[in-house]
């Protein structure tokens, strides 16, 4: 039976599940009142502004989503929110207003928002683009999608929009009370959600794109997945912003208000879900009562507070506050994890079979060659050093192993499956783990968010809550005990001493239960005692655990100490492969690395 044991921080008090539950649901339970009560004592005016804010307010969270979670700058909310505008205009005007009609134009709105939003992520997320192409394209949405309004003629009203259509009759009192009500629906929604263990998933993909690929998370696919949600959330805010206010207007769709969404996001901190929502309240009820009387001026006070938010406080005013209230004594977010011990994997049928086989395997940049004709083959159980100088191809060469869209000629084989061209997060779950050469974790989730990250694969995230216990593997668990993290559970990873960080990604890799482990220079800048303690983890790895082990390393005396076998790389070629005392020994070696001139007629192919 796999023990449990809490493995809090010392300092983190156990905390109740009620009481935790009972501070939200009062703040809850307030804010639907004041939403209750609040027609009743503003004015029309104030009321009316309200009611289109509240709407917009969604729309923001749908951005904070995208930008402050996943990591995704997007100007494109804006365009789901017009779809969804246009969607009530375009059937109240064609057909009137009626029970179907308006379940049509709801069904319509989503339906099309969701396909416009599928086809922007599959434009904007393919495996390896980056944060920058994909905000362009958000950018660019909204500005076609204008441009198709303005020439749908009568259909969508050109530049003029389309106004004059029966709509829902209810009072302006009842208008508030509602879209406060969806407002707050919305915002609680959205922050049990970020709160989650799926959550802590997004959040991940914010901090570091390429571990998580690494840890077999298809990345692109959460991303559209995400983008898809959040654009049908924007554009049934947009519907009844269109029902309120009886017109959808091109404006509705741009990239200005585009950009505004943006800017309330930022002003009220992203990654807050209620930062932004504050944000477009404040400016919407700013913008309403001064944009008319000072029109320019306005934009100028708008474009000067986002810069002062930008340089002064970078996670807008509501994290600005948010970090004082933590300086002050604050509670963290962490609460004490149940670290439990999974079963140990099933024993393998051979122990020495072949876990990595690379046949001519080549990588070139035009007339460039990086790696040329390497061969070699590795056994479970084998711990196998790569050595070479700088320059020789040797980081390349683990590229090529884990990706395999990287080589340019040759095949690989992890585990007995051929990578073909697949991408890393397919390569994984053949049994292979990857640790860089620079510590890769997420910098702001806590020791155990990034472990239980890292266990995606097999305990898929909870789209409500927490989970309180955090199983792991055998050798993930014993690196977790070695290095000491298992007292600091809840700290940020971005706090950890590099040793730290080290172990940590080596936990995290550790939980995917590879049969391959590949090690880029894993002990640069490790003090000697974590050295040893590395080499200790490792040799068990390889001989109790029967993984096999590539190991980049400059260090030669720590190779020599744990190595079973030696393969040296020089010029992208394979000059030299056999045992510890054959390469130590080896007199190529010695020119290789006094930077003797080394003819390739010399180099073994």
């Amino acid at each position: 039976m796999p023990d449990a044991r809490p493995l809090a921080s010392p300092d983190t008090p156990a905390r109740r599940p009620m009481p935790r539950l009972i501070v939200p649901g009062l703040m809850v339970a307030m804010a639907a009142g004041v939403i209750v009560v609040a027609p009743l004592l503003l004015d029309n005016y104030l009321v009316n502004i309200l009611v289109r804010a509240c709407f917009v307010a969604i729309a923001a969270i749908t951005v904070d989503i995208m930008w402050g979670y996943c990591g995704t700058l997007t100007f494109g909310q804006s365009a789901f929110f017009g779809i969804g505008a246009y969607a009530l205009a375009i059937m109240f005007t064609e057909y009137g207003f009626g029970t179907w009609q308006v379940c049509a134009a709801i069904a319509a709105a989503m339906a099309v928002a969701a396909a416009v939003a599928a086809f922007t992520g599959w434009l904007s997320f393919y495996p390896g683009s980056t944060p920058l192409y994909a905000s362009v394209i958000s950018l660019v949405v909204p500005i076609v999608l204008v441009q198709i309004l303005y020439s749908g003629g009568t259909f969508t009203g050109s530049s003029s929009g389309l106004v004059g259509f029966e709509s829902f009759d209810l009072e302006i009192e009842t208008w508030l009370r509602l879209a406060g009500l969806g407002l707050l629906a919305t915002s609680v929604l959205a922050l049990v959600v970020m709160r989650s263990d799926t959550g802590r998933l997004l959040a991940a993909l914010r901090d570091n794109d390429a571990r998580c690929t690494y840890l077999g998370i298809d990345t692109s696919r959460l991303r559209i997945i995400v983008l898809v949600l959040s654009a049908v959330v924007s554009a049934l805010a947009g519907f009844f912003y269109a029902g309120f206010g009886g017109v959808a207007a091109p404006e509705n769709a741009s990239f200005t208000f585009g950009t505004n969404l943006v800017i309330m996001v930022a002003l009220g901190g992203r990654g807050t879900v209620i930062g932004p929502v504050i944000g477009a309240l404040c400016m919407e009820v700013a913008s309403a009562y001064l944009a008319n009387s000072l029109p320019y001026v306005w934009e100028l006070i708008v474009g000067l507070a986002l810069i002062v938010v930008i340089l002064v406080f970078p996670d807008g005013l509501l994290g600005a506050v948010m970090r004082l209230f933590k300086r002050g004594g604050g509670a963290g977010r962490g609460t004490a994890t149940m670290l439990r011990q999974a079963a140990a994997a099933t024993a393998v049928n051979n122990p020495d079979a072949v876990a990595i086989e690379v046949r001519a395997l080549g990588k070139h940049y035009g007339s460039l060659s990086v790696l040329d004709g390497v061969e070699f083959t590795a056994h479970r159980g084998e711990l196998l050093s790569l050595v070479g100088p700088n320059g020789a191809g040797k980081t390349t060469l683990i590229r090529c192993l884990s990706d395999g869209r990287e080589r340019s000629t040759g095949d690989v084989g992890i585990a007995g499956h051929d990578i073909a061209r697949l991408s890393p997060d397919r390569v994984v779950r053949f049994g292979l783990g990857r640790k860089f050469q620079t510590a890769s974790v997420f910098e702001t989730l806590t020791v155990a968010e990034c472990l239980r990250v890292a266990r995606t694969h097999a305990d898929p995230p909870a789209l409500t809550s927490r989970s309180a216990t955090l199983e792991l593997p055998p050798a993930a668990m014993s690196v977790v005990e070695r290095s000491g993290l298992s007292e600091r559970l809840d700290e940020e990873a971005r706090n950890l001493s590099h040793g730290l960080k080290q172990a940590l990604e080596l936990a995290m890799v550790l939980s995917l239960e590879p049969d391959v482990l590949l090690l880029d220079e894993p002990t640069a800048g490790l003090t000697r005692a974590e050295r040893q303690s590395f080499a200790d983890i490792l040799t068990a790895l390889a001989r109790r655990d029967r993984l096999c082990i590539l190991l980049v390393e400059h260090d030669l005396d720590f190779v020599r100490e744990i190595s079973s076998r030696i393969i040296v790389l020089h010029q992208g070629r394979l000059a030299l492969d056999g045992s510890v005392d054959e390469v130590v020994n080896s007199e190529l070696v010695r020119e290789i690395y006094t930077g003797q001139h080394v003819p390739h007629a010399e180099v073994p192919a």
